[in-house]
């Protein structure tokens, strides 16, 4: 496979301009003066430091760098502000801000992020091998670090859900040798790692033989021998932690502990602590977003949010830049590379003028400005997407009301069906069971919402039928999404039967995204053509169609925090308790399928 690249030339290959500007014997690029330099490496803050840049590294960093200016060189005065290191992301799904590798990076670059490790493992269930490859190309265009980690698990839990793709130890083999892959994505099943799944083992055994890192996902309250297990297979990190106790239970086991703080996942504060209070070594702990959407992007941040969330929750400023850097290097084995102001590492730098409200005022990477005062100064090479990866909705025939038909048992005027309970603010769900009527034969949700999860890679025409309650819809609404983590087929949850038809259906003919329908009528629309999954269209575009979407929502009756989000990881088979696969209702604490009606 062809791969583009606009990687900065090495360390080893620029070291002898280096020396030389170092030595005064050839003028810097760029010297940035005037401001205090925090370094991340030693935990201080360095009054008047400067910083001279050649090819795209930094070449000195010292107290003085007059000897580094030379005719040519350009000199950006820092007038007292602090000089931090690009922030970097340490785990992430592009997919998940609705936006290709490109104008995703154009979204976040005026944040600060100038480092992404990405496990496109959306994208991998759509359309396997190729879409990351895809992902990897355009990521390797952009003026930032975007680095790839090689999807783990599609299917996230082999005979609990249909892909339209899987990824297979050989692919993971091939793509190890790819110029960005830095690792194996979050390797979600756990189960099979524990019981020894010859699969997932040698996927894990080829990341390490290649001298790479083995993302982890443990997504299960339980300590016991699984536990352990899971770390000795070589996962080197987990994100699914939502306790003080999981954080440090994680370290403890060598593993480092990622806090996230996604458009939804809120599990810094609960976590971190485990610094704070009771004193754990921070430099196992690192930040991460997980998945942020589009509107999380435009309006709040990216990494910035994350790091200014931190210190508001007790964290000291430098410790939480640490998190947000060198720990996150570190952690990958590219140290040496990123994450913090010392020579030879890439020059990504950000000018601010607090370490607490942390205003993103000039951003530098590889030794150039991409943003300034909020605004990209760079361009964002767009990938050339082939229809193969924008006709990807197959229905197979037209839905009708009566596909969301659930049958009750024979004579039954009554029923107890399990249903998905959502958790404002948290992935995991509950397993709960209800009382619910029936007419005429049909079960009737009532105040409770049904949830379908509707094929949508082989055109099969299936549907699976289930309750959900949390949202707290009203009558007469429908909401579908062609986002339905890990497997990507579609989710539609509804009060009106004919309402999730029409929605369906509508995603059908536009190849992908989320509508919402209120009495007979769609009221908002997000078109995602790149596998169902994403938009090339700005971010700010895709934010303002996102907002709508979320506005009507609430004109449904929802009240959640990003409520989307919970939406969209309703099919989400490896985190408990109860999710809907196109195979059926999955007991996540389990890893079994269950009737949806109780005996």
């Amino acid at each position: 496979m062809e791969h583009t690249t606009s990687s900065p030339k090495s360390w080893a290959d620029c070291a002898p301009t280096l020396v030389a500007v170092a030595a005064g014997r050839a003028p810097a690029d760029l010297v940035i003066r005037g401001g205090r330099l925090v370094n991340v490496q030693s935990r201080e803050v360095l009054e008047g430091w400067q910083v001279a840049i050649a090819e795209g590294r930094f070449a000195y960093v010292g107290p003085d760098a007059g000897h580094c200016i030379g005719e040519g060189t350009r000199v950006i005065e820092a007038e007292g502000r602090f000089l931090i290191p690009g922030l970097i992301d340490a785990h992430m799904h592009i997919e998940s801000g609705m936006l290709t590798p490109a104008e995703f990076a154009a979204a976040v670059i005026p944040h600060g992020t100038t480092t992404m490790f990405t496990d496109p493992h959306e994208i991998a269930n759509v359309l396997g091998l190729e879409g990351v490859r895809m992902m990897h190309d355009e990521a390797l265009m952009q003026p930032v670090n975007i680095f790839t980690q090689m999807p783990s698990c599609a299917p996230s839990a082999p005979g609990l859900e249909t892909t339209g793709h899987e990824i297979s130890a050989e692919d993971v083999e091939e793509a190890m040798a790819w110029p960005g892959i830095v690792g194996l994505g979050e390797m979600m099943n756990f189960p099979g790692v524990a019981a020894g799944d010859a699969q997932m083992l040698a996927e894990m055994a080829g990341t390490m033989r290649a001298g790479k890192t083995v993302g982890g996902h443990y997504a299960s309250p339980d300590r016991g021998l699984a536990f352990h297990a899971y770390a000795a297979g070589g996962a080197a990190d987990d994100h699914e932690g939502t306790r003080e106790s999981d954080a440090i239970d994680r370290v403890r086991q060598g593993m480092r502990s990622m806090l996230r703080l996604g458009s939804a996942w809120y599990d810094v504060e609960s976590q971190i602590t485990a610094v704070t209070e009771k004193g754990l070594d921070p430099r196992n702990f690192v930040l991460c977003t997980d998945d942020c959407h589009s509107g999380t992007l435009v309006n709040e941040g990216h990494m910035d949010r994350v790091l200014r969330h931190a210190v508001a929750c007790g964290c000291d400023p430098l410790v939480a830049l640490q998190m947000a850097t060198i720990n996150t290097a570190t952690h990958f084995g590219m140290e040496r590379e990123l994450g913090s102001i010392a020579p030879g590492r890439r020059a990504d730098v950000i000018l601010t003028s607090s370490l607490t409200e942390l205003p993103i005022e000039h951003v530098i990477a590889r030794g150039v400005t991409v943003a300034e005062g909020g605004r990209l100064a760079v361009t964002c090479p767009h990938y050339d997407w082939p229809e193969s990866a924008r006709a990807t909705v197959r229905l197979g025939k037209v839905l009708e009301e009566s596909d969301f038909e659930i049958a009750a048992p024979e004579g039954a005027a009554e029923v107890r069906a399990r249903v998905i309970g959502v958790v404002e603010n948290q992935a995991p769900t509950k397993a709960l069971v209800q009382s619910l009527p029936v007419r005429g034969g049909i079960v009737e949700g009532g105040e409770t919402a049904q949830i379908a999860l509707v094929e949508r890679h082989r055109g099969t025409g299936g549907v699976t039928n289930g309750f959900v309650s949390g949202f707290g819809y009203g009558p007469g609404m429908a909401m579908a999404s062609t986002v339905a983590h890990d497997s990507h087929h579609m989710i539609v949850v509804g009060t009106d039967r004919a309402m999730m038809a029409a929605a369906a259906n509508r995603l059908g003919e536009v190849g992908g995204g989320i509508t919402v329908w209120k009495d007979g009528a769609e009221i908002a629309l997000v078109r995602l053509p790149i596998a169902g999954l994403m938009s090339d269209a700005p971010a700010a575009e895709v934010a303002a169609d996102a907002e709508a979407m979320g506005r009507a929502m609430q004109a449904c009756g929802c009240t959640l925090n990003n409520a989307y989000m919970q939406h969209s990881l309703l099919a989400l088979v490896v985190i408990p308790e109860l999710r809907i696969s196109d195979l059926g209702l999955v007991d996540v604490t389990r890893f079994e399928i269950v009737p949806l009606f109780e005996d």
